[in-house]
C-alpha cells in the first residue's frame, strides 16, 4: 500500500546514488537489464505496486501504473551515453552543493525527483511512469510504446534535465542524422591518378552542398560532423562517407531537408552516392507545451520556458498532439560531458513541481 511521505534530500540522494552506480550505457543490453531492475526497485520502494520490465531489442523498458483510467505519463530513460568503466574514473560524489557522476543530470536525477515527488501524493490513480532503455540512441525500440502510452494518458511530463537557469523546455527542434556514402574507384595516386574516381574529392563537393541546405534564420541547422575516406596515402580513395546532424523547427523544413538529401547528385563522373537517414524526431512546437507550462507557472511563478535545439522523447508525444512539458528533471548542466552535475538545492522544489502538475492535470481531466 502506498503511503505519502515528505520529500527529503537525503532519501533522493540515496536513490540517485543507487542508479548512478548501476552503469547503463546505451546498446549494452546486459548493463541495461541490471539498470532496469534498479529503476524498478526504486519506483516500487517509494510508490508501491509493481513495475513491469518490457523487453526490447535495445534492453528493458520500465513501466509502472497506479491503475484506474490513465491521466498523465511521467516519461524518462535510464540509458546513458557513458561507457562501462566511467564510474571508476568519475564516481558518484556529493560536494559543494552538487551531485556529480555519469548520468546525474541526463537524466537519472530527474527520475529520482519525479518518484519522490509522486510519493508525497495521497492518491496516485491515473499516473503512469515509463522509463525507456534507448532514448540516447534514437528510441527505435521504444517509440511505439511511448506513443501508445502518451495517447492513452493524454498528458506527458518529460523528466529530461532543465534548460539553462532551471528553465523548462517548452519547445524542441526536430533532429536527425544522415549518412552520405560515396563510391568512387581506386587507382595508383602516382602512376595513374586519372584512372580513378576520387571519392574524397566527391565528398568535399557533397559537404559544401549539404552545408548550404541550412537555414539558421528559420532554425534549420545542417552540420557535417564526421567524415572518412581513403585507405593508403598512395591510393585514390574508392570510398568516403559523411555524417550530418540536422535540426529543424517545423514539419515543412523536415520535408524539405529529407527531399534535398534524397536528391543529392554526384559531381564527378563515375561517382555514386547513397543516402541513409531521416529527421527521426519531429519538432516539438511551443504550442504543445503551452497548456501545461501555464499550469507550471501557476505553481512556480518565477519559472521560465525556453525552446532548445536538442531532441527528446517529448518530440514524439508532442507530434501526436498530446500536451507535453519537458525539462522537468534536474537543475544542473554538463549533459554528456565529464563535468555533468546536478544542483542539490533544487531537487525538492522540482520533486514538488512534478507532484503539483500531476494533481493539476488530474483535476482538469476529471
Amino acid at each position: 500500500m502506498h503511503r505519502t511521505v515528505d520529500v527529503t534530500v537525503d532519501a533522493m540522494i540515496e536513490d540517485l546514488r543507487k542508479l548512478v552506480e548501476t552503469e547503463s550505457p546505451s546498446r549494452d543490453r546486459d548493463a541495461l537489464a541490471v539498470s532496469a531492475k534498479a529503476v524498478a526497485a526504486v519506483i516500487e520502494s517509494r510508490l508501491g505496486g509493481q513495475a513491469v520490465l518490457i523487453e526490447s531489442e535495445a534492453g528493458p523498458h520500465v513501466h509502472w501504473s497506479a491503475g484506474d483510467d490513465p491521466d498523465v505519463l511521467i516519461l524518462g530513460h535510464h540509458d546513458t551515453v557513458f561507457p562501462l568503466g566511467t564510474l571508476e574514473r568519475r564516481p558518484f560524489m556529493v560536494e559543494d552543493g552538487h551531485a556529480t557522476g555519469p548520468g546525474v543530470f541526463d537524466m537519472l536525477g530527474g527520475l529520482v525527483q519525479a518518484v519522490h515527488g509522486l510519493a508525497t501524493l495521497d492518491d496516485l490513480s491515473g499516473v503512469e511512469i515509463l522509463v525507456t532503455a534507448d532514448e540516447e540512441v534514437g528510441s527505435r525500440s521504444s517509440r511505439a510504446l511511448i506513443e501508445e502510452r502518451a495517447l492513452a494518458c493524454g498528458a506527458v511530463l518529460v523528466l529530461e534535465g532543465a534548460a539553462d537557469g532551471g528553465a523548462l523546455k517548452t519547445g524542441r527542434k526536430g533532429c536527425g542524422t544522415f549518412q552520405v556514402s560515396i563510391a568512387g574507384r581506386a587507382s595508383h595516386a602516382g602512376l595513374e591518378p586519372a584512372a580513378g574516381v576520387n571519392a574524397l574529392i566527391e565528398a568535399a563537393h557533397q559537404v559544401l552542398d549539404i552545408a548550404a541546405l541550412g537555414r539558421p534564420d528559420i532554425g534549420t541547422t545542417v552540420t557535417p560532423t564526421v567524415a572518412s575516406a581513403g585507405t593508403l596515402d598512395n591510393v585514390v580513395p574508392a570510398e568516403a562517407s559523411v555524417i550530418v546532424d540536422v535540426r529543424v523547427e517545423s514539419a515543412g523544413e523536415k520535408d524539405r531537408i529529407e527531399s534535398a538529401f534524397a536528391a543529392l547528385a554526384p559531381h564527378l563522373e563515375g561517382a555514386e552516392i547513397a543516402v541513409q537517414g531521416a529527421v527521426g524526431r519531429p519538432p516539438m512546437p511551443e504550442s504543445a507545451s503551452a497548456e501545461l507550462f501555464a499550469v507550471a507557472k501557476q505553481l512556480l511563478p518565477e519559472l521560465e520556458g525556453k525552446a532548445v535545439g536538442g531532441g527528446s522523447d517529448g518530440n514524439f508525444t508532442a507530434a501526436l498532439g498530446v500536451p507535453t512539458l519537458d525539462g522537468l528533471g534536474a537543475v544542473g548542466g554538463g549533459a554528456h560531458a565529464d563535468h555533468e552535475y546536478l544542483v542539490i538545492e533544487a531537487m525538492t522544489e522540482r520533486a514538488n513541481l512534478v507532484a503539483g502538475l500531476v494533481n493539476a492535470i488530474r483535476v482538469r481531466r476529471r
